[in-house]
């Protein structure tokens, strides 16, 4: 990467990255029912089949001994799981947990002295700063786009999940499906996020790409590693943002915090002396 006084440099980050990146496939099995032949003499049947399903998505090596994140709803109902690295080799993958309510799951292949991308710090990220994003789209291989952090912290309510966390970060590297799973990274090769939605009119890139931020990928991997699900608190609140009106109500000098909807009774927040209504 470059200081100051230079151009930006991607081609480090992107030699560095592009090895950690693997090709994910995944087969299930689909239920369909069909009207069977005999219906015309012996009255209403159904026959069930099933069906293979193929998907296909990225992933990130994290551990030189073969842990990958991706995301949930790439390996989501899978029976088989593979996975192909930029060098061509090969592996079938268990899956060692994941977790709907941010959308990741950890898989692991058996081998060591893999290329992996280290964390690096999504808090530290500001708006413009340059980012690659590294996956597999349409099924091609290995391929790396550019952009900058457009903003933070999103909120999209596309995780079908009651417990959902969303904080994306928004970029305008190009993402297409395949890219689910891949790495976010910074100019020093440092993962910063896991690529995981676009919103597009059509399908395809429309310049607004999303990404779970390593701060949530860290927790939500070293817990599924761990202890094979995700250790969460519940805080006992139902929350909204503050907004104009609410800020007026509440004679509040700036827009800003959270307005407490209602509590969970005999929840965490309740203890706390939290009250609805209150502004956090």
């Amino acid at each position: 990467y470059s200081d100051s006084s230079g151009p930006v440099d991607f081609t480090i980050a992107a030699e560095q990255t592009v090895h950690a990146v693997v090709h994910v496939t995944t087969k299930s099995k689909s239920e369909r029912t069909a009207v069977t032949p005999f219906d015309f003499f012996f009255g209403p049947g159904i026959e069930t089949r099933q069906e293979p399903v193929v998907g296909f998505g990225s992933g990130v090596i994290i551990s030189a001994n073969g842990y990958i994140v991706t995301n949930n709803h790439v390996v989501k109902n899978a029976n088989d799981i593979h996975v192909k690295l930029n060098d061509n080799r090969e592996y079938d993958a268990k899956l060692i947990g994941a977790d709907p309510s941010t959308d990741l799951a950890v898989i692991k292949v058996e081998a060591t002295d893999l290329p992996f991308i280290p964390y690096g710090s999504s808090d530290n990220m500001k708006l413009g700063e340059w980012v690659l994003a590294v996956g597999n789209p349409f099924n091609l291989t290995s391929s790396v786009t550019a952009g900058i952090i457009s903003a933070k912290g999103r909120n999209l309510n596309i995780v079908n999940d009651q417990y959902r966390i969303e904080s994306f970060l928004q970029t305008d590297a190009a993402l297409n499906p395949g890219n689910s799973g891949g790495a976010l990274v910074n100019i020093k090769g440092e993962l910063i996020g896991i690529n995981t939605a676009i919103i597009s009119p059509s399908g395809g890139y429309a310049g607004n790409s999303f990404a779970i931020p390593v701060s949530i990928v860290k927790k939500v991997v070293s817990d599924i590693i761990e202890f094979g699900t995700v250790q969460r608190a519940v805080l006992g609140v139902v929350i909204q943002d503050v907004d104009a009106d609410i800020a007026k109500d509440k004679k509040l000098d700036k827009i800003k915090g959270v307005f407490v909807k209602e509590l969970k009774a005999d929840g965490a927040a309740e203890s706390a002396g939290i009250k609805s209504g209150d502004v956090i």
